[in-house]
């Protein structure tokens, strides 16, 4: 099963609506901790509405018990989006068993956690731009990821 996972999520709100995108996906969602904002439901379930209660998300307080309980355990890719990736989305052959992972809207990932990603991707923009909202992001490549599965 594809999963989706944010490494310490900075804005309530896309949390929120990545919350209502992975219930439509029929996917978990995993949070790693710390956020960005003090995570509560109130705060979350302004944007995730009534899809909250729908929800399987797991919290993890570091990367390091989520790296060893989620993918070393399990045996699971991480597939990193990532600006500074070189690999484009569309291209990518996705795995049913793949955990698509989004950084921090201020700041992605650190390097040395990009580099342990089994794979790093991105989404191709027109005019320079240089990224997409991170909810818009993941829902463009959590699609994708799903198409063929």
């Amino acid at each position: 099963m594809t999963k989706v996972v944010l490494y310490q999520p900075d804005i309530a709100g896309n949390v929120g609506t990545i919350i209502r995108t992975c219930v439509c996906f029929d996917v978990e969602l995993h949070i790693i901790e710390p956020c960005g904002f003090p995570y509560d439901e109130h705060r979350v379930r302004k944007s995730a509405l009534d899809y909250f209660d729908k929800a399987k998300i797991f919290r993890h307080d570091s990367f390091e018990n989520f790296w060893q309980n989620e993918i070393v355990a399990k045996n699971q890719r991480l597939v990193l989006a990532s600006t500074k990736a070189s690999q484009d989305y569309r291209n990518f052959e996705f795995a049913e068993n793949d955990v698509l992972m989004f950084g921090r809207e201020s700041a992605g990932v650190p390097d040395e956690l990009a580099m342990q990603a089994h794979h790093r991707l991105f989404i191709p923009m027109k005019n320079g731009m240089r990224s997409l909202n991170v909810a818009i992001s993941c829902g463009i490549v959590l699609a994708k990821a799903v198409e063929k599965l």
